[in-house]
């Protein structure tokens, strides 16, 4: 996970505001900007640009994608810096470097109750490679669309953290 994040200092975007709404954010990124489209990049790219989410830079690009073809896009506001990562496979992902567990863990959660998605966390664990991190897997569906959503953030304060979606 620290390599997928470090590239959010690349980028010279949108100075943070107050970052106390920035796992909302993320969290809001995610399920408007991810679970709609998990397996579909094209329709995630075109999406993104009808927003106005720009490009990143190709070099902090490749930095987030580690090689694999794919495009992301800067979805930074006030409220920090964000960054939405759609890999030709159809994974999709967003970034933040300011949210911590809790509160991740938290706005995910409601976000995912209000879209009206029915989920269970089915794996929770400290990081195999980064013991400050706190890895939470989840199975979530609406209707007869399913997906797998993994979290990782910190595990106490605020720092780095990354949601990411599958086809399940």
């Amino acid at each position: 996970m620290r390599a997928l994040l470090a590239p959010l200092a690349l980028l010279t975007l949108v100075a943070a505001g107050p970052a106390d709404d920035a796992p909302q954010q993320l969290a809001g990124l995610f399920i408007q900007g991810c679970l709609p489209f998990v397996g579909n990049p094209k329709a995630l790219r075109d999406w993104a640009e009808k927003i106005g989410l720009p490009a990143v830079a190709p070099r902090a690009a490749m930095a987030f994608l580690h090689g694999a073809p794919g495009q992301v896009f800067d979805g930074s506001n006030p409220s920090g810096k964000f960054v939405l990562v759609s890999s030709d496979d159809g994974l999709c992902s967003v970034v933040t470097d300011k949210v911590g567990e809790p509160a991740l863990r938290d706005a995910l959660e409601a976000g995912l109750t209000k879209a009206g998605l029915e989920f269970k966390l089915v794996v929770q664990r400290d990081d195999k490679n980064e013991a400050s991190i706190h890895d939470r897997e989840y199975l979530a569906a609406k209707g007869k669309t399913g997906w797998r959503v993994l979290m990782a953030a910190l595990k106490s304060g605020e720092g780095q953290g990354m949601l990411t979606a599958g086809a399940e």
